[in-house]
């Protein structure tokens, strides 16, 4: 019987590879992503400004994936482009956490401060001019309730309250001025408004919480929209 003139090491070798299943095909092209269809939204103006699009408060196809790529990249849920008043209010928070110039309306100390912006709807910790808390929108007291202006400090503090006056829980609760507290809400931050506490989502409330101790100042000033 003839031998064949290739090692059975290497025979061996070649019946496995060729035992082998093929390769996959190339990966399939991504998608290309879908046009961008939202229409004209109440905070058009700002959001064109912001991006450096021609400011015209009318909502193009251009504008609308400029105002989806921001949302992406700010967080917001959902990025359909639509110039909404949670995507305004994310671009505050954003400009204040870039720009040492938009924190002005809170005073410096050597201290912790934390900086309730009514105006802008806005909140934030300091120390000094450095920030140790980044800016997260907010909601404050609505017309009637409104939270209340100047210095506080924080003088009680419960990981899991629950208001008997409205019936709602207020997890991380860090109260600083008789019933009035920062604290989380599961509620939309982008409507109405409060009781007179400053609601945070429970995320950036849970952040709050372990950051600050009893005694800590709080400075609060400005006046919320429509009160």
């Amino acid at each position: 019987m003839p031998t064949s003139p290739f090692p059975r090491s290497l025979l061996t070798a070649t019946v496995l590879l060729l035992a082998l299943p093929a390769a996959p095909a190339a990966a399939t092209a991504t998608r290309p992503e879908p046009p961008c269809t939202a229409g004209t939204a109440p905070y058009q103006r700002q959001l064109e400004r912001e991006l450096r699009r021609p400011v015209d408060g009318v909502q193009s196809p251009e504008d609308c994936a400029a105002i989806r790529r921001l949302q992406r990249r700010l967080g917001v849920s959902p990025a359909d482009g639509r110039a909404t008043l949670r995507t305004y209010r994310m671009v505050v928070a954003d400009q204040a956490r870039r720009d040492p110039a938009a924190r002005r309306g809170c005073p410096s100390r050597a201290y912790r401060v934390v900086c309730v912006d009514l105006t802008r709807q806005i909140l934030w910790v300091q120390v000094g001019q450095r920030l140790v808390f980044a800016p997260v929108p907010v909601r404050s007291g609505r017309d009637g309730l409104e939270t209340r202006r100047g210095w506080h400090r924080i003088y009680w503090k419960h990981r899991d309250h629950f208001s008997t006056i409205y019936n709602v829980p207020m997890p991380y609760a860090q109260f600083f001025n008789g019933g009035q507290a920062l604290h989380g809400t599961r509620h939309d931050l982008f409507s109405s408004g409060s009781g007179g506490c400053v609601n945070l989502t429970v995320a950036d409330a849970k952040r709050l919480y372990g950051l600050l101790h009893k005694g800590d100042r709080i400075y609060v000033w400005g006046t919320k929209p429509g009160t």
